[in-house]
């Protein structure tokens, strides 16, 4: 199964108009999925909202049977102020309620994220033809049928085809001794001789303050730049092959060509400061359409545990479409802890939801990296886009459209 995901491409696009598009747009597309979209909801029980654009307010309301859109505010609904181009960015998916909230430009003055984030929903999946997740509706299957062991671990030399299924079923890997011991006490030691040259401010590093009052470096961008060994590692054939296993030419150095690794420091007690981020999907400040699903990578400079800072993932979220930036409440996917040896590596897709546990008795280094999609086949976009045209003029055969993009 691919796991590129993209329907749409950059380019020129019709200024939105924001009568038209509640009226008629969203509340066309709204009937068209209704059956992707009215399960969902009876789990959701969404509260309603009024989206004020430019100062003209439309509510979106959910009455147990159908979705309500109406012009008007309406009373006890949450309620948030977008401009018009905000609402363009919403639509053609370039950003998110939750890229807006975390850019510190979302104006909400009833409610809380988590209610733009159920309506969100509502959005991607009138506009994208995708379902809302139900519980239950993602299974784990082997390439036999069986069910799948989320806990499994691969060796480097184990069959790619597994490792490709495992990936595309699951969303992530885990790797083991992919790099040497050595190799990565090495890394360590260059991590320790380049921290020097970062500063905070310096729009290449990010730091953190730890309980004792101290400034503490937490991440370094463009590390391949300090450390020989690390840009050795990037050139080697057991990291390259990496990008081989979804097999869909994924690349390397492509999109960040000026930082194509960054090594973290994870310390303990962090206070302030952004060290350990909380469950979010690499796309959930947006155009998940446009890029997804790209490849991460970590490579662990140390072992990671469930007290020093191990990676946790929610199996199956890159096949589903829930919120992408926080976690969903009630959300049954499984929660996979991925404790890693010193040169393990752990591999996972921009759509799988995942968050890194706070150390809480030995801190942890790691190095972050990935790969990219090529850039996309425009007579492909297109063929995404017609399928995407025919779902929404041939509701019957939603569900098997919808297929594709799973």
């Amino acid at each position: 199964m691919s796991v590129d995901l993209r329907t749409r491409t950059d380019g020129p696009r019709e200024r939105l108009d924001a009568e038209i598009f509640f009226r008629e747009t969203l509340a066309d597309a709204i009937a068209d999925h209704r059956d992707g979209i009215e399960p969902g909801l009876r789990f959701l029980t969404p509260r309603a909202l009024t989206i004020e654009v430019d100062g003209a307010p439309w509510s979106l309301a959910w009455d147990d049977e159908r979705v309500l859109v109406t012009p008007g505010a309406r009373d006890g609904a949450a309620h948030v102020r977008l401009t018009r181009e905000q609402l363009e960015d919403l639509v053609h998916d370039q950003t998110t309620f939750m890229g807006l909230w975390t850019a510190g430009t979302l104006e909400q003055t009833e409610g809380h994220v988590g209610h733009l984030n159920n309506w969100w929903l509502v959005l991607r999946a009138a506009l994208d033809g995708k379902p809302i997740y139900t519980p239950g509706s993602v299974t784990f299957r082997d390439r036999d049928g069986r069910a799948l062991d989320l806990r499994r671990s691969f060796r480097p030399d184990d069959d790619r085809a597994e490792m490709r299924h495992f990936l595309a079923e699951a969303g992530f890997l885990h790797i083991t001794g992919l790099f040497t011991e050595e190799e990565m006490a090495q890394v360590s030691a260059d991590m320790d001789a380049a921290a020097p040259t970062y500063a905070p401010d310096d729009g290449r590093s990010w730091w953190a303050r730890t309980a004792d009052g101290t400034n503490r470096l937490v991440r370094m961008q463009g590390f391949d730049h300090h450390s020989p060994t690390t840009a050795e590692l990037l050139a080697d054939r057991r990291y390259l092959d990496l990008g081989e296993i979804p097999g869909d030419g994924h690349q390397f150095g492509v999109k960040r060509t000026h930082n194509r690794i960054e090594a973290l420091f994870k310390p303990l007690d962090v206070v302030a400061g952004v060290s350990d981020i909380p469950w979010h999907k690499d796309c959930s400040l947006g155009r998940h359409s446009y890029e997804c699903c790209g490849v991460t990578v970590g490579i662990s400079v140390t072992g990671a545990d469930q007290v020093s800072g191990q990676l946790r993932v929610l199996a199956g979220t890159h096949r589903a479409l829930v919120w992408a930036g926080m976690r969903q409440p009630r959300l049954d996917l499984p929660d996979v802890p991925l404790p890693t040896s010193t040169g393990d590596v752990t591999v996972h897709l921009s759509c799988t939801q995942h968050m890194a546990q706070a150390p809480t008795e030995r801190e942890r280094r790691v190095m972050y990296t990935g790969f990219s999609l090529p850039a996309p086949d425009p007579l492909a976009a297109a063929e995404a886009r017609a399928r995407l045209g025919a779902v929404r003029e041939n509701a019957p055969v939603a569900a098997a459209a919808r297929g594709m993009h799973a």
